[in-house]
Formats: structure tokens, sequence, C-alpha cells
């Protein structure tokens, strides 16, 4: 439901907030209009049947309120009536976009007076009503579905209404009916934690083997929400404690990922395999690794677990512990416990690729300290690129620097050897932090002397370009500053693409006089001719191409097809610009001479694509 500021709303909707019958009375004189729709449909009357004020709704209604206008939700306004107590009654059967009556409502938020009143006003009560003994002795159908598939006995389970669970279960309500999910009562009573309803339950003969969502067992429910009461209780009805779900996980899975050591002790107590794995090849351990549950990893190593198991993706637990412990405890008790931090999954990826892609900076400090991490990753640079086994994708450092996790970086930075390690498209660490825009990341490689004209394999790209083209101004600022190393602002790529092409492509104008000022060349063409001027036409940046022919851009440099910056303003339509290249463009031959290879002018062009303003 979304929430609106009464501030901004109408003024009858103000008067309604504020309780002010006189004020309604005054508006609606003033021929305010009583069936004005806000966003989600909701009228004066639903405002004022929330807030329960009979005067109020009694004074719209005579003034012409339509009394079962629906909202997005298909709730009228007796349905909000309801749902705060009132008990005003319109059309007492009413049914909403999830298939409830206005008395669905009032029994699930447990309104015996208003229930009542509905009754009397002639409410069905044989549409999955709720309300124990008073719907029970109006004859309601005790299971009888919702949309969704629950009963009135799953309804209780979810909110833990014990009394009203026995009455159901005592007037004939199906203790193993399933829900969409395939959820039995059982299941939701044991996800919420309710023991006395479990109990109940299985007194009465509910299936606790019975496969809910994705084939969970109430065990794993109860294990998996850290219920070590309610998993008792499942126990003791006696089943195989190893019995997996859809995805081969048992409860002390389930347990491990929910991090309650008394559920998990329970079941490692009983006999459960600490070392079983599921379909995805996850041990217990590798889940209480992952949700960084430091109680159930000691207790799971000091059972016995193994703690270099790997998963199928060849991930060990500390791989997952290194992404996700902030505080460090599992990843230093395993440390301790001897996993080994250079072990890569599947992909080339150590622990410390983890920590460093996720910024866990304490994490990468304990690995340090296990093993320099220069000596782990092989100086990070040569012998791994030329180990293919072993090489990842992606060196820590370029992790650390892509999702700009500055910390992780500075420990990295303290370690390794090559701070311009290269990727397989030979970018840099600077030029991934630079495309996305991470100053400090950006500042903290210059000052480990990481190179900003260092050039990428394929395109030729160095770190101005990645920060020019993606409009990162403070990072263009820190490379132009770097005072160590020469500066080449006009550097081309193997398209002969400057950063100042780049910047003008993408319209960031910031980013063009930045350049500009520290002498960026507006007469430089790429291999296609074509200069600065020519892309801030054809894209149609205004600002960009006024900064350009301030400092002397030409408007008539024609490409190899001979087409000039007039040439593309007038086939892109782009008014704004002609005429700022017009104004510019001095004295230039006339258009019999302004013509490109195939003796078309800008006129031609302007005409060819129907722009009729950049015609005149």
């Amino acid at each position: 439901m979304v929430v609106l500021k009464i501030r901004d709303q109408p003024s009858l909707l103000k008067a309604i907030f504020n309780v002010d019958p006189d004020e309604v009375r005054s508006l609606i004189f003033k021929k305010e209009d009583v069936n004005v729709q806000d966003n989600e449909k909701r009228t004066p009357l639903h405002a004022a049947a929330y807030l329960g004020d009979a005067e109020i709704i009694e004074l719209l209604i005579l003034s012409g309120a339509r009394v079962n206008a629906k909202d997005n939700k298909w709730l009228t306004p007796l349905h909000r009536a309801v749902a705060s107590c009132s008990e005003e009654a319109v059309q007492v059967n009413e049914v909403n976009a999830y298939g409830n009556t206005p008395l669905h409502l009032a029994c699930y938020n447990g309104q015996d007076v208003v229930v009542g009143e509905l009754i009397q006003a002639g409410a069905s009560v044989n549409q999955g009503a709720l309300c124990q003994d008073l719907l029970l002795a109006h004859g309601a159908h005790i299971n009888l579905k919702s949309k969704d598939g629950k009963t009135p006995l799953h309804m209780a389970a979810t909110h833990g209404r014990f009394s009203c669970s026995q009455t159901l279960i005592q007037n004939g309500a199906d203790v193993d009916g399933e829900d969409k999910s395939r959820n039995t009562a059982l299941h939701i009573a044991a996800r919420f934690g309710h023991e006395l309803i479990i109990t109940a339950l299985i007194k009465h003969g509910a299936n606790t083997v019975k496969r809910g969502v994705h084939g969970m067992l109430p065990l794993h429910l109860a294990a998996l929400s850290g219920f070590s009461d309610c998993c008792r209780k499942l126990l003791s009805s006696g089943f195989v404690i190893d019995t997996p779900d859809d995805f081969g996980r048992t409860c002390l899975h389930a347990a491990a990922a929910g991090g309650n050591l008394e559920c998990l002790n329970l079941l490692l107590n009983i006999g459960a395999d600490f070392n079983r794995k599921d379909n995805f090849g996850r041990a217990p351990l590798h889940y209480a690794s992952a949700n960084c549950n430091y109680q159930c990893v000691f207790a799971l190593v000091g059972s016995g677990a193994s703690v270099n198991e790997l998963d199928q993706r060849g991930c060990s637990p500390l791989h997952y512990a290194a992404a996700a412990d902030t505080e460090g405890k599992c990843v230093e008790y395993l440390l301790r416990n001897d996993a080994n931090p250079g072990v890569r999954d599947k992909q080339g990826y150590s622990a410390v690729h983890y920590a460093s892609a996720y910024g866990r900076t304490l994490c990468l400090e304990l690995i340090a300290s296990v093993r320099p991490l220069d000596v782990l990753l092989e100086t990070s640079g040569a012998e791994v690129l030329r180990d293919v086994e072993s090489q990842a994708p992606l060196s820590p450092l370029h992790l650390a620097a892509y999702h700009g996790h500055c910390g992780a970086l500075e420990v990295l930075l303290a370690s390794l050897l090559d701070v311009d390690v290269r990727s397989p498209d030979g970018r840099t660490p600077l030029s991934l932090a630079c495309s996305r825009g991470h100053q400090e990341c950006a500042s903290l490689l210059l000052h480990h002397s990481a190179s900003p004209m260092a050039r990428d394999y394929i395109h030729k790209k160095t770190a101005l370009h990645a920060a020019a083209m993606n409009g990162h101004l403070e990072c263009l600022h820190l490379l132009m500053s770097h005072n160590n190393q020469h500066i080449n602002v006009d550097a081309q790529d193997t398209s002969g693409q400057t950063p100042l092409m780049l910047a003008v492509l993408s319209g960031h104008t910031e980013c063009v006089y930045s350049l500009l000022s520290q002498g960026a060349c507006v007469g430089t063409q790429d291999r296609w001719g074509r200069t600065a001027l020519h892309r801030g036409a054809v894209t149609g940046q205004d600002e960009c191409v006024e900064a350009l022919l301030q400092r002397g851009a030409g408007v008539c440099v024609k490409d190899i097809r001979g087409r000039t910056p007039l040439h593309l303003a007038s086939a892109c339509g782009h008014m704004g610009v002609l005429s700022t290249l017009l104004q510019n463009a001095g004295a230039f031959p006339p258009d019999t001479h302004l013509t490109d290879n195939q003796g078309y002018t800008p006129l031609h062009w302007a005409c060819y694509n129907g722009y009729d303003a950049c015609v005149e």
C-alpha cells in the first residue's frame, strides 16, 4: 500500500484526516468533489471509513459519495471500515481482489463485534471466514480455501491462535490440508514456532513427514527458523533424521543456515550427518559459514566437519565466509582449524578474491596474517597468468577497485606487487575504478604508482578514456593532476577516439570543459576523420558543441565521407546545434561547395529526413 503525505492531499482529505466534520461540510458546500481518487483509486469515503467517523461518512454519502467504489486492491469503503473496526455496513458480501469479504477482514483482525454486526446484516459465512465459535455457529465451511489454498486452520497456525485451532480441529478441520505451496497447518506452525498448535495437530494425527514447499518437512522449517522446542516436538514423532528436501538439504542444513545453536546441537546429538552434501555439493558447514553463524561453525567443526570440503562450484566454507563475514569470526575460526586460503573455485577464485569483491577488509587482514597475500596469489601477476589452470578472470585488485572497496584495496596494495595487473582484456584496476567513478580507489591506486596511460589489449583505451566516457569528473581530475607520469589527454584508442570525443559523445559537459582546460585538442580526427564536434553534432549535445566552438573547433572539417558537423546536425534534425554551428561557421563557401562525397549539402540531408525546422 502506498502511504501518501496528508499535506499533499486535497483539502477534503485533509479535513477528513483531521476528523473535522464542520470543515468537511464547508468544503462539500463549496462543491469539492466527494469522489476524487488518489493514485491508489481511494476516495474520501475510503479515508473516512478507515478512520471510522460515522458523521463524516454520513455527510459524504448524502453528498453523493459512491459507497461501493473500489480502490486498486478492490477494497471498498466497507472493507476499510471493517479492517479498522468500524461497524458500519453497506454491501456485506462485497469481495476484494484476494477473494475476501468484509467478514474475512473482520475475522482476520479478531473483531467479533464487527463480525456479529456483519452476520446480522446478511453477510455470508461460507466464504472461508475464520472467527471460530461465532462463525462455526452460523454454518461456516470449515475447510474452505482462499485463493492461495489456505484453510482457516492454516490461518490459525500462521497467527498462533491455539484455542481457535483447537475449535477448528474439533469441528472437523482437515489437519493435513495443503495450500498452494504444499504446506499443511503443521508446516505453518513449525515455520512460525507455535509449539502448542504443533502439539494439537500431532495429537490429532497430522502427518509429520508430509512434504511442503520445496519438499521440506515441518522439521526443516522449525530448524530453519530456529525454534528448538518445536524441533523437539516434531522429533518425538520419529522419522529418519537425514531425510532430504527437493534440493537434497537435510534438517541439519536448515539448522546451520538458520543459525540456532540449540537446534543444531539437538540434531547433532541424535546422529544427524554433518558431512552430508545437498544437490549443490554443500555440507551444513557451507551454509553456516555463508550465513556467518559463528556458533554453528564452531559446533560443526568441533564435531568433525571438514573445513576444506568443496561444493560443485569448487567453493570451500572459507570462500563463503570470506564473502559475508563482516566481523571475521567465522573466517578466523576456519583458518585456525586449517582451512586453506589458497583453494580456488572452478573459475579460479580464492577466498581472497571473494573477500575483495565484497569488501571484507578484516577477512583479508586475517588471511594475510596466516599467509602473505603476494605468496598466496603468486604475486598476483605473471606466474598466475602463465598458469592457465589457476588463472582467475580478474585479480583481487580488480574486484576491489570495480566495487569501490577502498579498505580492501588498501590491504591488497600493502601486499601485492603489481598495481597494474591486467584482466584478460588488458584492463587495469585503475581503469575499472575510473569507469565506475570510485574516486577514493583511483586516488589510492595512483598513490601506489598505478599508470593512468596503461592501455587495454582490445580497444587500447586508458583510464582517461574510462573516466571521460562515463562522466566521472573527479576521477578525470585525479588522473590529469597526477604529477609523477606524463599524461596524454589526446591519447587515441584503436578507433582513433580521444577522451574528449568520448565525453562529448555521451554529453558529459563538465568532463569536456575539464579536458579542454588541460589542453585537449579539438581538431583531432579519428580513423573515419571525425572530430569531437562531429560527435556533438550527431548526438545533439548543445552545451558540448558550445564548449568546442569556444576552443576553435572547425565547423567545416570533413570526415572521410566528406561530411561536416553541419551535415550531421542537419541529417539528425538537431536544430539547436545546427543554429549554433551556422552562427560560428563564418564565411564558409556557398552550399555548392559544402557538399559531401555524394554531392549532398546539409540542406539535402535536412530535406531528405524531413526536418522542416532545420530546412528553414
